[in-house]
């Protein structure tokens, strides 16, 4: 079954750049935060497409509140929006969380031009001995991971002892949990970070 996909921005033309969004675990890929970024980077000049994995359209079809597809599942579903896109030369992918992980983990075998994680899981919150990390060690697809210095999900402390590829480059936004959202007492915004990590993609996309 092809993909069912969300497009924002201009045609981007036969040689243009697609930006392919999935989202994470908990929700679709039209919530606040998938509209900003997508509407952000439309607003950029960039084709933005998202897709949502088999689990979230059957919620959003059936109303059934199951559990996240399995990793073959959704490694397939991601396999299968860049092939229904004409293939990974002109696209850069990731996502929300689990859409970024999961593009993570394909990105190299569909060729991507490059691949951005907007908050990576890299363990479950309080549980930092359950890495996620094996395949990054080896990655050779250019990656930006954008995550926040507070993110349950990975800090900047946790990082510093990865071994990751030298393809992955990070920007923090300070004081950032997995959403990126600051603390009002940081003296950071929400709004901030949010932009921040728009330009920061458009930046990645066009080089």
């Amino acid at each position: 079954m092809a993909t069912h996909f969300l497009f924002d921005g201009p045609d981007p033309g036969a040689h243009g750049i697609t930006v392919v969004l999935a989202h994470g675990a908990g929700a679709p890929m039209d919530s606040p935060f998938m509209n900003i970024m997508a509407r952000g980077l439309a607003a950029e000049g960039l084709r933005v497409a998202r897709f949502e994995f088999p689990y979230m359209r059957a919620r959003r079809e059936q109303g059934r509140r199951g559990a996240p597809d399995r990793e073959p599942v959704l490694r397939a579903a991601w396999l299968a929006a860049i092939a229904d896109l004409g293939g990974g030369e002109r696209l850069v992918i990731g996502g929300k969380s689990m859409g970024g992980r999961f593009a993570s983990m394909v990105a190299d075998e569909a060729g991507a031009r490059a691949l951005v994680c907007l908050g990576y899981p890299f363990h479950p919150p309080g549980q930092p001995e359950k890495l996620r990390v094996a395949h990054l060690e080896h990655l050779q697809t250019p990656a930006l991971i954008i995550q926040g210095t507070r993110d349950p999900f990975g800090t900047r402390e946790d990082v510093a002892g990865y071994t990751l590829s030298p393809s992955i480059k990070f920007l923090w936004l300070e004081d950032g949990d997995h959403s990126f959202k600051p603390r009002a007492s940081s003296g950071k915004t929400e709004r901030g970070h949010l932009e921040e990590a728009v330009r920061a993609v458009a930046e990645l996309a066009r080089r």
